[in-house]
């Protein structure tokens, strides 16, 4: 569940330390002339302190300390807290160029699906959305989002929407980063697959444990992450470094067998296919990869011989399907959904065999 923090307390300005030091030395009936002997220092050097014209160095805190007996951490926070005060102010300034570049990503989805926070102030809330992408500017994000997001397998028919495609990505790159893995090995996942294979037949409270841990073993962080509006995304593949992979799925459709297709269509593309990002977007275009890892699902899922022969057996009623699934160890929806696909069978026949995914809530 997604919160909104509307009056958070965060002063805007700080102090510069020079201004404790005038207090200080009010307190003691202290000159800064005197304290200018004492320290060993010139009376300019105290003077542009007090007056915030200069800054207080390590060495000027130790001073301080020696001859005020005020502690030298506290000279040096209080010059950080200023100079990082100062800091913020100049980000603010900069990010109120940008605010419209805020207003462009799904904020109210991403706060109720993947904690975002939501902020009146339109400075702060561009702000957190940079802290949610991890990256310093939006000029930083256009380079490292934006230009992955130009590559992205599109529909032909539907212009995804960037901003929710590369919101999409980072939350399965946060959850893929806690995804502890040992080094990708294709021809390990490729092994894995055959009893991936059988889990098809779970619930998704025992799949879906076993499913991560499968994948973690062969270097591949599983992640389900909830699409966001006029997104159009299935799933994607794509390296979080050399050694790891991200395989990446958002239960579009919610169908068990579709779900199950996605996941061997992605994970042929790990096997087969090398890029940095694949993405499948619903009614995409497909090229000779996407025929090849269509294949390498259906093929994986049920055996050519095995389906060859029960289509040639023609029997297609409901019973006839559970005993072929059960015999083949896989889901009977798997089968009605590759019927289905070969027209073996009309989209609304057999749907009874099909279960649909939820999400979990709490």
């Amino acid at each position: 569940m997604g919160k909104t923090f509307e009056n958070e307390y965060a002063p805007t300005t700080v102090s510069h330390p020079g201004m404790t030091l005038k207090e200080t030395l009010d307190a003691l009936g202290m000159s800064q002339r005197e304290l200018a002997k004492r320290m060993g220092r010139p009376l300019k050097t105290i003077n542009e302190i007090v007056n915030g014209k200069t800054w207080i160095t390590p060495e000027t805190a130790l001073q301080l300390e020696t001859v005020l007996g005020v502690p030298a951490n506290f000279w040096l926070k209080r010059q950080n807290q200023y100079d990082e005060s100062l800091a913020r102010k100049k980000q603010s300034q900069e990010l109120v160029h940008h605010i419209a570049w805020a207003k462009s990503f799904p904020l109210k989805e991403m706060n109720t699906q993947f904690g975002l926070p939501l902020h009146k102030d339109k400075v702060e809330q561009a702000r957190q959305l940079l802290m949610y992408f991890g990256v310093a500017s939006p000029t930083q994000w256009q380079d490292y989002w934006n230009i992955a997001a130009v590559n992205y397998r599109k529909s032909i028919v539907f212009a995804a929407h960037t901003e929710a495609l590369s919101a999409w990505l980072r939350q399965g790159e946060i959850q893929a980063q806690r995804i502890r893995c040992e080094d990708f090995d294709a021809k390990k996942l490729k092994t894995a697959l055959g009893e991936i294979r059988f889990l098809s037949t779970q619930s998704p409270e025992v799949f879906q444990p076993r499913l991560r841990e499968l994948c973690a073993s062969c270097g591949v962080a599983h992640v389900l992450v909830p699409e966001l509006p006029k997104t159009r995304v299935c799933g994607a593949t794509r390296w979080l470094t050399t050694k790891k992979a991200v395989l990446q799925q958002s239960l579009r459709y919610k169908w068990s067998d579709q779900f199950w297709f996605t996941f061997f269509h992605e994970a042929a593309h790990l096997i087969l296919h090398n890029e940095d990002l694949i993405l499948e977007i619903a009614d995409g275009a497909r090229d000779k990869k996407e025929e090849e890892a269509n294949r390498f699902a259906m093929d994986t899922l049920i055996p050519p011989d095995d389906f060859n022969n029960f289509v040639a057996s023609g029997d297609f009623t409901e019973r006839g399907v559970k005993i072929f699934a059960r015999r083949a160890g896989i889901l009977p929806a798997i089968v009605v959904g590759r019927l289905q696909y070969e027209r073996d069978l009309q989209f609304n026949q057999l749907n009874g065999l099909r279960q649909r995914f939820q999400w979990a809530h709490g």
